[in-house]
């Protein structure tokens, strides 16, 4: 008996019997590609004989030829230069000839166009061999629409001990985006599948290529459900990729977008191809639309970084199209948006399928415009939320006998933060409005006031919403006795987290007292004594002595410390300071912009508020302060030398940036504005790994209630002891799964950018030892090192200084934790590739490391002491006298570089004094005169190995016998730590 195959050959077979027996696909030959064309000849002539006999025969394509290669080189320079999927809605045109090249879905009783799209050849073809330069490399699978390539795969078996981050790795290290096939534009879709995820990528750019999930989600959370009829990812054969499914998504949502870069004027292009949640939410809001007709209202809860801007367009596209019984079900779109961007996109998305002008109207004047529009037909209408109470009256009277859709942007407010006298208005019968009012309140209270309107249908959109949004838009159900309501559809933040398309904000999120407790902790330890930022610090929370200037020196040397330093988001990071009102707001762009000066920082900040303030007797705005207009400060904030924004009520919701790294607040926030503030910083960046927020104001159990309404694990640090950091690694090293070589040898060759296949040898023979360990130190093991991995992980993005050893454990632990056996209850293994995820993420790390490496020996490696880690506060009084000592004593002599000599012998050579074995052996053994002889005998190894290093300081303790008993007295003092 044959025991099952589960090999990826395996999972390849399964695919492609499914796409041919259950979806009526085509077997495709490998040996049918042709690679100087990228297109399956044989399916690519057979379609265009059998739907354009007299074309096919016209362009001469059924012999080989020049006339046949015209025709290829035709096709191909079009697909190069609009994309595969504009040549296939719209055709060629080549010589006299207008060559369709794709039927799309027939009108319901429209005989001839269902004939000409059953005529289509969908095909699928495995192990293709696409490269002329090296005919052996193939793709697992590929996908072919009347010969034009659409979508790739490389297949992956977790049976096999392979995920969806190897195929992943796969595309980025072998798939040369310069081979034809994988060039931009000319595929749609490249899918990475095992049996348990799906990620997919529109543009292959080798190490670059950003891979996004294209999973159902499970639990709110990301990967996909158990399937009880087969293998967890077969809804992207059995539903997405059918015939209809994949029409669907080239006719109504794959785009090719291009679009003029503000800053060079340069052209720039993108493809799109919809994520899974934007696909299921827009196709169940059509389906129940066109089912039920109007007066129905549904709330689309999606998180930050869902692509709310592109649900909506092709909502909107989408809906002007449905037709129940031959009549159409909305006369007219009514897309309600404070946001630029959203209009931009809408009009992007038409344009792919109509003349813009004759389908879109942007509300820009007043009632007349907005009234004209209804009346001429516009299909879509943009408009603001101020203009809503308007719409709901003209619909709701003047056009009662038309049908519409309105699509409400609600939980965006503008970047602006004001709101019109009229506006407030209408918003209340006594005529008065909060000031701090959102968006969504605006809209909830114009609909309590108004009846639901039977002629229309409301699709709400919000991240965030309220119980009031919930209780006017949501689904209601029974739940016990009560009648409760749910959104129509729901992508939480959690997905949006454990998907990567949002980072968790909350990770580090860290209260000024945190900070400063965290800096307090080190306070007795001389080396850290001197650090700028920490002084800083202890002053400004001990006495708040100039608060404002000394809050500025914290946020920039942190900046410049622990973000620029470190290469965040390589080396591109932004940081945002948010402040209590516009008058705090120019303090602080005064007090960093000066700072910045004085340090000789090569950055500069930029200051965000609305309307005139007066600020030292003048009138001042954004725009005379920054010296450039108010609409440039989104694209200058992302432009050199411009690194800081610090806003006052702007910017702080709609505001989608993904260079924001670090926020740094002094504003009490609450609820909704606490989440959304926050989120400014949760965008993804290909570069981007983590964010960093420093709080002046509020306290973790604030933002933690804030958050929890909308976020399903809250996951937030308080304050965290850096001292468990080495009881942790202490407990690790009791174990021996690894030794110090094998995390020396480890990190260097990764630091060195070694091949993949070199770091396994060391990870292997550390999991043979964790192996012979028993489960409940196994699973000790395990916690301890993900313990370790979580608390460095934060405590690196805020301590004043770095430690190596640290640093290299951490790496070590990245690569090990994943290969350890995980307990059956939770797999905590994401897949080696994933823990080290980016290329770029080498970077972050050679940086860090290398600050790490190179201040070892200097100001921040702390001084070991026998005890906990801390030298006593003696000695950090002794240590301030120590360098006055030397001041004042030695002062005079014509040190090259005098400052470094103080440091020298205040860190570095106490630090190797220490660790020298026969000095410590006579300070646990002996007396304090032994003592003295063993120190004098190791100070003296010291200076002499650092004689090529620093040659006055070794002639001065040779031949200056005043200097030299001084520093012998003083290193000894430091250092001894008898009874």
């Amino acid at each position: 008996m044959t025991p099952t195959d589960t090999s990826e050959k395996e999972l390849e077979r399964i695919i492609t019997n499914s796409l041919i027996t259950e979806s009526g696909y085509i077997q495709g030959r490998p040996e049918d590609f042709d690679r100087d064309h990228a297109v399956d000849l044989p399916k690519l002539q057979e379609f265009l004989q059998k739907t354009q006999p007299k074309i096919f025969e016209q362009l001469g394509l059924e012999e080989k030829g020049p006339k046949r290669l015209q025709f290829l080189a035709r096709l191909q320079g079009e697909i190069a230069k609009r994309g595969v999927i504009d040549v296939l809605r719209r055709g060629v045109k080549h010589g006299p000839a207008s060559v369709s090249l794709f039927y799309g879905t027939p009108t319901p009783g429209n005989v001839k166009a269902t004939e000409l799209f059953l005529s289509n050849i969908f095909s699928v073809t495995r192990q293709l061999q696409y490269s002329k330069d090296d005919t052996k490399r193939a793709l697992d699978l590929c996908i072919f629409i009347n010969g034009l390539p659409i979508a790739t795969f490389e297949l992956k078996n977790r049976l096999t001990k392979q995920t969806v981050d190897d195929a992943i790795q796969q595309y980025k290290r072998d798939r040369d985006p310069r081979e034809l096939l994988f060039q931009f534009g000319r595929c749609v879709v490249h899918f990475a599948v095992d049996d348990q995820e799906v990620r997919m990528c529109s543009w292959l750019k080798g190490s670059e290529s950003w891979f996004l999930p294209f999973n159902k989600g499970f639990n709110d959370g990301a990967g996909n459900p158990p399937n009880p009829n087969g293998i967890k990812t077969d809804y992207l054969w059995k539903e997405t990729l059918t015939k209809p499914g994949l029409t669907d998504i080239l006719e109504n949502y794959a785009q090719l977008v291009e679009e003029k870069d503000q800053r060079t004027g340069r052209p720039k292009k993108s493809q799109i191809f919809p994520r899974y949640h934007q696909l299921i939410v827009v196709r169940s809001l059509l389906n129940h639309a066109s089912r039920y007709g109007v007066g129905h209202r549904y709330l689309i809860q999606h998180s930050a970084g869902s692509g709310k801007s592109n649900s909506i367009a092709w909502l909107a596209h989408q809906l002007i199209g449905l037709e129940k019984e031959g009549n159409p079900i909305f006369d007219s779109v009514f897309v309600v948006t404070d946001r630029r961007v959203l209009d931009k996109q809408i009009r992007d998305t038409i344009k792919q399928f109509a003349q813009v002008s004759a389908i879109i109207g942007a509300v820009t004047e007043g009632s007349e415009q907005l009234r004209k529009f209804i009346e001429d037909g516009k299909k879509i209408i943009i408009t603001t939320v101020q203009k809503f109470p308007f719409i709901l009256d003209e619909i709701g009277s003047a056009h009662r006998g038309r049908k519409f859709a309105l699509i409400i942007d609600e939980a965006h407010s503008s970047q602006g933060g004001r709101t019109t006298a009229k506006m407030h208005m209408a918003l209340s019968e006594d005529g008065s409005g909060e000031d701090d009012e959102t968006t969504e309140d605006k809209i909830n209270t114009i609909m309590e006031s108004r009846k639901l309107l039977k002629n229309a249908s409301y699709f709400a959109f919000t991240a965030t919403p309220k119980n009031k949004t919930l209780e006017l838009f949501g689904e209601p159900y029974k739940k016990g006795e009560s009648v409760s309501h749910r959104a129509f559809h729901s992508y939480t933040m959690k997905q949006a987290i454990d998907e990567g398309f949002i980072l968790d904000v909350l990770k580090t999120y860290t209260p000024v007292q945190s900070y400063y407790h965290l800096m307090k902790t080190v306070t007795d330890d001389p080396v850290f004594d001197k650090k700028k930022a920490k002084k800083k610090l202890r002053r400004y929370v001990e006495s708040h002595e100039h608060a404002i200037r000394l809050k500025s020196e914290i946020m920039v040397d942190h900046f410049h410390e622990q973000v620029i330093q470190r290469k965040k988001i390589g080396g591109k990071a932004r940081a945002m300071v948010v402040t209590s009102g516009i008058e705090r707001a120019i303090q602080y762009y005064h007090a960093v912009s000066a700072y910045l000066t004085q340090e000789k920082y090569p950055y500069k900040a930029i200051v965000a508020f609305s309307g005139e303030h007066e600020y030292g007797n003048e009138k001042v705005t954004e725009a005379t302060l920054n010296g450039f207009p108010s609409i440039q400060i989104p694209d200058k904030v992302i432009e050199d030398p411009y690194r800081f924004l610090i806003v006052a009520d702007k910017f702080q919701t709609g505001y989608d940036e993904p260079l924001l790294h670090t926020m740094y607040v002094d504003k009490i926030l609450t609820d909704i504005k606490a989440v959304q503030t926050l989120s400014r910083l949760n965008r993804s960046h290909p570069q981007k790994h983590d964010s960093f927020v420093l709080d002046f104001v509020n306290d973790v159990d604030t933002i933690r209630e804030a958050f929890e309404t909308y976020y399903r694990t809250t996951i937030l640090s308080d304050e965290t002891d850096p001292n468990k950091l080495h009881d942790l690694k202490n407990d690790l090293d009791k174990y021996q799964v690894y030794t110090l070589d094998r995390i020396e040898s480890l990190v260097e060759l990764y630091i060195n950018g070694a091949d993949r296949d070199k770091l396994d040898p060391y990870l292997d023979v550390c999991v043979v030892d964790y192996n012979a360990l028993d489960e409940d130190s196994q699973v000790d093991f395990k916690g301890k090192a993900k313990a370790f991995l979580r608390t460095y992980s934060f405590l690196s993005s805020i301590l004043p200084y770095t430690n190596a050893e640290w640093e290299k454990l951490s790496i070590f632990l990245n690569f090990l934790t994943p290969k350890l056996p995980a307990p059956k209850e939770e797999d905590l293994s994401k897949g080696i590739l994933e823990a080290i995820d980016m290329e770029s993420y080498r970077v972050e790390v050679q940086a860090s490391l290398s600050i790490d490496l190179k201040d070892e020996d200097s100001e921040i490696y702390p001084i070991p002491t026998s005890g906990g880690g801390h030298v006593r506060e003696p000695e950090l009084d002794y240590l301030s006298n120590i360098v006055k000592a030397f001041n004042d004593l030695f002062g005079s002599i014509e040190w090259k570089d005098g400052d470094k000599i103080r440091k020298v012998i205040t860190e570095e050579i106490p630090q190797k004094v220490k660790e020298d074995k026969a000095y410590q052996n006579a300070i646990k053994h002996s007396d304090k005169q032994n003592a003295r002889i063993e120190h004098d005998k190791a100070l003296l190894r010291v200076i002499t190995a650092m004689l090529s290093d620093h040659t006055e300081l070794f002639k001065q303790f040779s031949d200056n016998p005043s200097f030299k008993k001084w520093l012998q007295d003083s290193i000894f003092a430091m250092t001894y730590e008898g009874e």
